[in-house]
Parts: structure tokens; sequence; C-alpha cells
């Protein structure tokens, strides 16, 4: 597919079209959802302009891809053939959170989101895939979905905490433990 033009006009009064050619509006659930993680692939954009850990870096390449297909995926009724994400890319998600969770002491209790900058844009990047997480299951609620698609979401929100304890714990930061007793 080549795109030629940035803009169509076909938008502009608040339809868009999906992937089967039927409009919509770009408030719908599904409008959203994808929305949602458009928003997602572009925070692990600027995490990957801002980092230099090559494991990190092809980690998130991966995940950048893997997310145009959920997008599609979302976009796509079920009935329409594009590519769609199944148990192998979830599988992929783990593995690597696994890997990750060898090198960090188990927790005790809630951290504080922070530490590093790249670290920081990381717990940021959770909370919107969170986010995109709530917004597909509110699709699947009211539609056909791949289901796959809310498990990719749900492992790569746990996959994004992980990491971003990795990379604190890699930059030397110290983790924050929440204070449930301070006062004001």
């Amino acid at each position: 597919m080549r795109i030629t033009r940035v803009y169509t006009r076909k938008g502009d009064k608040g339809k868009t079209g999906l992937v089967d050619g039927s409009r919509v509006s770009k408030a719908s659930p599904r409008v959203e959802a994808y929305g949602d993680v458009d928003e997602l692939n572009s925070c692990l954009g600027l995490i990957r302009a801002e980092q230099s850990d090559p494991e990190i870096e092809d980690a998130l390449r991966k995940i950048q891809n893997d997310l145009f297909i959920v997008g599609a995926d979302l976009a796509s009724p079920m009935s329409i053939n594009v590519p769609r994400i199944d148990k192998p890319y979830v599988d992929r998600l783990e593995k690597i959170t696994d890997k990750l969770l060898k090198e960090l002491d188990p927790l005790k209790e809630f951290i504080l989101p922070g530490g590093s900058r790249v670290g920081s844009m990381v717990h940021i990047a959770r909370c919107i895939a969170r986010r995109a997480e709530r917004r597909a299951v509110t699709v699947a609620e009211g539609d056909e979905t791949n289901m796959q698609v809310i498990a990719y979401i749900n492992r790569l929100s746990d996959l994004l905490f992980v990491m971003a304890r990795a990379i604190n714990k890699r930059a030397d930061k110290r983790e924050e433990s929440v204070d449930f007793k301070a006062r004001p």
C-alpha cells in the first residue's frame, strides 16, 4: 500500500472509514481503541529515541511493529481478512518479561512510578497501554473482537512495568515505595 496523500477530506464531518469500508464516528469505541494504540506506539518511539540499551531497543522495535497489527486488528471487523494478533505474539512478550524479571528483586510493596527519565517514560507508556486495553475491552463487549488483542495489550502493560523497573535498575535508580502513612 502506498500513501500518496495525507489528507482526504473524508473525515471532516467526524466520520472515519474502517478496513471493510464502513464509516463510523471518530468517537466510536473501536476508533478510540486503535487511537490509544497509536498513541502508545508513538510514546514507545519517543522512548526508543531516548534510550541506548540494545536489548530494550530490540524489544521496543518489535513491539512497535506489533502495535500496527494490533491497530489493524481493532480497525477490522472479524469478517475481514487482515493480519491478526495471535498467541505467539503474546508468548513473545511473556518471554521478554520473564527475562527482565530475572534481574529484579521481587516486589514487596507498591512503588512510585519514576526513577530515570527513560524509566519514567516507560511507566507513562504502561498507563497508555492500560487505557488501550480498557478501550479494547469496550469494543469486545459490543462487537466480535479478536480476544488475543486484549491478551496482548494486557501482557504488554505488564512487560512495560517490568521494563521500567529494569531500566531504572540498570541506571542505578532506587525504587521508591509508596508511603501509605504519609499525611499532609
